[in-house]
């Protein structure tokens, strides 16, 4: 399009329309550009699945892209010097040092580890799996322990398959309880929900939203009601609600009857949770508990949905179960306004279990800790134990890609000092952040506006049907990398330095999978996928495609071995008694529990150098509420020492009466003091790190999932 930018001035302005690939929502964004500068990033009217709706963190992706601190060449660090060097030296170095390691310590000896980011880049996504198969490791980690794993363990016990997970249907739902969520800050998650603000008013107006959280967040405070819990006591409460359902004969699951096994040992394990027996732990009384059991129960179209807050925790696994669990009870699993299965246009669900990749839990046990696996990783708070512990297997080399695990795992610190002891680091990463500083050499990747994308992940969690395509607005700078041909060169080479036969996946050697690269793969996906479509056709939809609401899936998308839902599994009711424990101790009184947050201008530490986002009143303080900060003698704005079993903290203290007493709350992703951080904006206002706090012991048992929140903590003056 041609524009006037001057008084009798023309400039060609290119217009582009793409997903925001900063968060989970998937909106669509129309972009500016004037050469090779952004002159615009606004909201894309025409995307018919986020129809305009767009949040501040779209405008990162300029000041990503035009960052000076960004890296776009190998860096190559000798004692605390940097060197840029070329990709051919540095691929060669990290396949050779690597291979090194592994020759004289094992296979297991290199440690891998992907971050959040690479589920939103479906060049690491897909090409991630063929470097992990190159590297051959037992000691295989990602975020994954630290968020959702809780959920995909439920999914792969009750349905077959770990990414067989079930979406809100939020745009036609008239009852949602909602636990351990903040969508109006995240944007959603397993719920790609563009505009989810806008989707949970109309709710609202229609019906009733329930939030269950320690604090009164900014989805609480549009809410219907909001009931503040104790941390950590979210399973209590929807195991109360589940005996109320049954007790009062409002447990109705109808048609999914039919296809569903464990139902009376379902029905048997309410029976012994009433509401009295549960209201003191989970801080909740036992009459409002009743009285919101009989409004779910009694409600049209019901959906209960649990998020992060849920998953990390003590019992994020039995209560990711028992979302399931509910929704089934009340017939709303797989029904209109209840919790419903995508129909993808690329069916990453259907391609991996046509090669036997439905998901494995318990295969193996961590080395130091004897914690279980799950997908072929091991929980992210044991890393620290296999890097400082001797032994065979011991962790001697990590490779991160996309991470930054020292700001996101559970003691940090402790992770931080682990590192600097490995033989071998290597980043690829946009950044010199607090955990690539340690590496030996960083492998930069494009950023998003200079490659292609596909959501491979979160069209599988999306509240609707839809596909669409993002072209790059920019040509990689002169010998850049994207993250799949760097991921893809590294296994060839160590392929090679084994004298291995040069087939990484599925029969395909490097030349094979760099002339598909991952458009290719996806391609395939679409063309054998359940509506046809094409890579080219899409391109010829910039705005995206619409292909119509969630729609009813089972039994037919079920990939257990006798084509049913288990109700009930085995390893679920093995783990209440972890549960029963837990009710019948007695109850220390007083003391605080630590809680993480998020807020809408932020989405990791990454975004941190973006000074739009960050520009303003200090975000990193510690949400207090006024009578606990009375009792430590403490005011608002005050400084004050924030401690726990494995840390101390100095923090700033912001006054919440939005806080449940006995709680107080820090957000995630900060930290950026450490030395060695090239991230100048963000080292300006570093904050803390919540998770320099958070115990690399304490778990959820049953999954390995870092308990992240629900930390027993000290203040004082």
């Amino acid at each position: 399009m041609t524009s006037v930018t001057g008084a009798g001035t023309l400039s060609r302005v290119k217009t582009h329309h793409r997903t925001c690939t900063i968060c989970e929502a998937m909106c669509g964004v129309t972009i500016e550009v004037d050469g090779d500068t952004i002159t615009s990033i606004r909201g894309d009217d025409d995307d018919p699945f986020s129809r305009g709706h767009v949040c501040p963190k779209a405008l990162a992706l300029k000041d990503v892209h035009e960052d000076p601190d960004r890296l776009t060449l190998p860096q190559r660090r000798t004692g605390a010097r940097w060197e840029t060097i070329s990709w051919e030296e540095a691929l060669a170095e990290a396949a050779g040092r690597l291979h090194a390691v592994q020759r004289a310590h094992g296979r297991s000896a290199v440690a891998l580890y992907q971050g959040n980011p690479t589920v939103h880049n479906y060049g690491s996504l897909l090409f991630g799996q063929v470097l992990a198969r190159a590297i051959g490791s037992r000691n295989n980690y990602s975020a994954t322990s630290a968020d959702q794993l809780p959920h995909m363990l439920a999914a792969l016990e009750m349905f077959g398959h770990q990414l067989l997970l079930p979406v809100p249907d939020v745009d036609r739902t008239d009852f949602m309880l909602m636990l351990g969520a903040n969508p109006v800050a995240s944007n959603g998650s397993i719920m790609t929900a563009p505009g989810v603000e806008r989707r949970l008013k109309a709710l609202v107006a229609r019906g009733a939203l329930v939030v269950v959280d320690p604090r009164r967040t900014e989805t609480a405070a549009l809410a219907t009601e909001h009931v503040p819990i104790t941390p950590g006591g979210d399973a209590a409460l929807l195991l109360a609600v589940l005996h109320v359902l049954h007790r009062d004969g409002l447990a109705r699951p109808g048609r999914l009857a039919a296809f569903t096994r464990g139902l009376e040992r379902l029905e048997a394990v309410a029976r012994r949770y009433p509401p009295s027996r549960v209201a003191g732990a989970c801080g909740v009384p036992a009459e409002r508990i009743e009285r919101l059991a009989r409004a779910l129960g009694e409600a049209r179209r019901p959906v209960v949905y649990g998020r992060v807050g849920l998953c990390t925790q003590r019992f994020g696994g039995v209560g990711a179960w028992l979302v399931n669990a509910l929704n089934i009870a009340l017939g709303a699993l797989d029904r209109e306004g209840g919790a419903m299965f995508t129909t993808p246009a690329a069916d990453a669900v259907a391609a991996m279990a046509k090669i036997g990749m439905r998901g494995h839990f318990d295969r193996g046990r961590s080395r130091v800790r004897g914690l279980p696996e799950f997908g072929g990783e091991y929980p992210v708070a044991t890393l620290a134990d296999e890097i400082e512990t001797p032994g065979e297997g011991q962790v001697r080399a990590l490779v991160c890609s996309a991470g930054n695990p020292v700001l996101s795992s559970p003691n940090g610190a402790r992770l931080d000092r682990a590192l600097s002891t490995l033989d071998f680091v290597l980043s690829i990463d946009l950044y010199r952040n607090e955990t690539s500083r340690h590496a030996h050499l960083i492998l930069p990747p494009t950023f998003a506006l200079e490659h292609d994308h596909y959501d491979v992940a979160f069209h599988v969690l999306a509240v609707r049907n839809t596909a669409k395509l993002s072209l790059p607005l920019f040509a990689p700078r002169a010998g850049a990398r994207h993250d799949w041909q760097i991921m893809l060169e590294l296994a060839s080479r160590l392929t090679r330095h084994r004298g291995g036969k040069d087939a990484l996946v599925g029969g395909l050697g490097a030349a094979a999978l760099r002339r598909l690269g991952p458009r290719g793969l996806v391609d395939l996906m679409l063309r054998t996928g359940p509506h046809g479509l094409t890579m080219k056709e899409l391109e010829r939809h910039p705005h995206g495609i619409d292909l119509g609401p969630l729609l009813p899936r089972l039994p037919a998308r079920l990939f257990t071995s006798d084509g049913m839902i288990d109700a009930a599994p085995p390893v679920f009711l093995k783990d209440l008694a972890r549960v029963d424990a837990w009710l019948d101790e007695a109850q220390a009184p007083g003391g605080l529990s630590l809680i993480g947050r998020r807020d809408l201008r932020s989405n990791n530490s990454w975004l941190h150098n973006s000074r739009r986002l960050v520009k303003g009143p200090p975000r990193c303080t510690l949400l207090v509420h006024p009578d606990d900060a009375a009792a430590r003698g403490l005011r608002d704005g005050a400084s004050a020492r924030l401690s726990s079993r494995v840390g101390e903290l100095l923090v700033t203290v912001e006054l919440s009466p939005e806080m449940r007493p006995g709680v107080v709350s820090l957000p995630h992703g900060w930290g950026h003091g450490r030395d060695g951080v090239e991230l100048r904006v963000a080292r300006e206002a570093p904050g803390q790190s919540l998770n320099d706090l958070v115990d690399e012991r304490a778990l959820d048992e049953l999954s390995g999932t870092a308990a992240l929140n629900g930390v027993p903590v000290e203040l004082r003056a």
